[in-house]
């Protein structure tokens, strides 16, 4: 991104219980929508979104440590969340690949791709990177500099969003399309090089190699990135404006009429070198970002971005919810042909 400890189990043990007996819990949004202009069109429920499912997603991740390229952790997330994905009933793709770093390292890497309904024209794309930085580098930081950033945030948290929505997806069946992607290799950029390729390269390779047959492109997408701290705030990024201002401005309404405008903020923020950066200009797909661009630090990014700060303590549960229960209404709504 431009720039952009392992968990007690205790802590884990406590979400996991928050998890199953979350999971038993009903309740749902109901919409009246008619897409066909008929008064006997069925209601179509935008199921509630689980922050206490998700959560439990966050922390297994960092049960794995940091997911850092060509280390164990980084191989044992990559088997968990392909076991996930297809345990949530979608048909998955394992895209491995190969790059070279910066640093001159090949990294052994693989994109997740998870597809509901693939045979569907009509779908959408969700995005976040499941990797983690390799370095510590932030001005902010403290500690070790050299150590990898274990990334609560930055980015389990949209992985375990998208995890808890692939969930919903299965109960909740769509004759719509949807694709979710775990991007790798997104965070292992030079911060201070101009070679803004060095960033987002799993996005890059899968642009690259699309999956998708003619006709069945989606119609735009979403990245998640950094989608779970205290204190977030999200605003519209610079380049999300220019590849796919209709689809920011849909979202954001959206958002501010299920009453998140605290979070979701008309504010213009500055581009950010993400993986949408590479969707949008190499596979040609207006992807938005939501990503969390506070005012109040010195580096436009959340204080603990980047550094050794970004655990479990830096998740905010109810950030989590606000995002996942906006992706779903956007999935639902667009499905019934009520998201204007």
């Amino acid at each position: 991104m431009i720039r952009k400890h392992l968990i007690f189990f205790s802590v884990y043990a406590f979400f996991a219980a928050a998890f199953f007996s979350g999971c038993k819990k009903a309740g749902s949004e109901t919409r009246q929508v008619d897409p066909a202009g008929t008064q006997e069109a069925p209601a179509v429920k935008v199921p509630r979104f689980d922050r206490d499912s998700a959560m439990v997603y966050l922390a297994k991740q960092l049960e794995f440590g940091p997911r850092v390229p060509n280390t164990e952790g980084h191989r044992q997330c990559r088997d968990w969340l392909l076991v996930q994905m297809e345990a949530f009933g979608a048909k998955v793709i394992r895209q491995d690949f190969t790059v070279k770093a910066y640093t001159g390292e090949n990294l052994k890497a693989t994109n997740i791709i998870a597809q509901y309904r693939p045979e569907e024209e009509r779908r959408i794309l969700l995005a976040a990177h499941w990797d983690t930085r390799h370095i510590s580098d932030s001005p902010l930081n403290t500690g070790d500099k050299s150590k990898p950033v274990m990334g609560a945030d930055d980015g389990a948290s949209g992985v375990a969003v998208l995890l808890e929505v692939a969930r919903q997806l299965q109960q909740a069946p769509l004759d719509f399309g949807v694709d979710i992607v775990f991007f790798d290799v997104e965070d292992y950029g030079e911060d201070n090089g101009n070679d803004m390729n060095s960033w987002g390269m799993g996005a890059q390779h899968w642009s690259r190699n699309l999956h998708y047959t003619s006709g069945s492109r989606p119609m735009y997408g979403i990245l998640l990135d950094m989608v779970g701290g205290k204190g977030a705030r999200f605003g519209k990024e610079q380049i999300s404006l220019q590849y796919a201002a209709p689809v920011v401005n849909k979202i954001w309404s959206l958002a501010q009429n299920m009453g998140y405008g605290n979070l979701f903020v008309n504010d213009q923020v500055s581009a950010v070198t993400d993986d949408h950066y590479f969707v949008n200009t190499i596979a040609g797909i207006p992807m938005i970002d939501i990503i969390s661009r506070p005012q109040d630090t010195p580096t436009g990014f959340p204080a603990h971005w980047h550094t050794d700060k970004d655990t479990l303590e830096s998740i905010d549960p109810n950030t989590i919810r606000i995002v996942g229960q906006l992706v779903l209404a956007v999935i639902y709504r667009e499905y019934a042909g009520t998201l204007q």
